[in-house]
């Protein structure tokens, strides 16, 4: 089955209403017609999506949340709820990236339960995982990966996980000018692939779409989606410059 390519975009924490309005303004005519093999979302700051949500209203761009509570409401002072982040606009979210993990300490039984509370909100879950530099270099990639798809996933049926997206996101290439060569995503994207085969069934493993992110650019984009278990790219810094986005999504295959 061919799998839709993703172009995502992730601002963390820039750009004010104004400014996103801006930047649509530019992309927008940059990336239109889209081509019909892709897809293309951008993660924006709370105060930021209901003027994103309306400055994409009828292209085919949506717009996403980088983080959700779990609950929909009640007294969680400063979270935010997935009926709130639908409210606003917006049709995705981003769970469990790495600098939510590493920096405000979240696990994988939150990624859980935003994961859940994203599903139950009717909003697209973009999930991400990786593993450290540390990591990497002692050999357990693959363990590390493994844990945090079974924490992510726990009491899931593969049914239920249809909208999902997963992003595969190397800590070691985040914000640092360091890439996973073309071969090395290839391989971990392979991996988590047979690991939701083994876990989730082959149906399920064979549609679901896997982004990479780390430090991907209008200049090596090409590169990596050229390999067939990448199916899209989660883009920070990249993604902050209309143009340069714009390259991204319209890579040539």
């Amino acid at each position: 089955m061919s799998r839709k390519t993703i172009l995502a975009g992730n601002w963390k924490m820039f750009k004010t209403s104004a400014e996103a309005r801006q930047f649509f303004s530019q992309l927008l005519p940059l990336i239109t017609p889209l081509k019909p093999d892709r897809e293309v979302a951008l993660g924006v700051p709370f105060p930021s999506l209901e003027a994103a949500a309306a400055a994409v209203a009828d292209s085919p761009v949506a717009i996403g949340a980088q983080d959700i509570f779990w609950e929909d409401q009640g007294a969680f002072t400063g979270e935010v709820s997935g009926p709130m982040i639908r409210a606003a606009g917006a049709t995705a979210v981003i769970i469990g990236h790495s600098e939510r993990r590493q920096l405000f300490g979240e696990t994988g039984q939150w990624v859980n339960q935003k994961l859940r509370a994203a599903l139950r909100a009717g909003l697209a879950p973009i999930v991400c995982l990786g593993e450290t530099r540390a990591e990497r270099e002692s050999g357990q990639t693959f363990e590390v990966l493994g844990r945090q798809l079974a924490e992510g996933l726990a009491g899931f049926a593969a049914n239920e996980l249809a909208p999902l997206v997963l992003a595969y996101e190397p800590v070691w290439a985040i914000g640092t000018g360091l890439t996973a060569t073309p071969e090395q995503a290839q391989e971990t994207h392979a991996a988590i692939r047979q690991w939701l085969g083994r876990h989730l069934g082959p149906a399920l493993a064979a549609d679901l779409r896997i982004l990479y992110g780390g430090s991907v650019k209008p200049d090596n984009v090409a590169r990596l989606m050229s390999q067939p278990d990448l199916d899209g790219a989660l883009v920070g810094g990249a993604s902050l410059e209309a143009a340069a986005f714009a390259r991204i999504v319209n890579f040539d295959d």
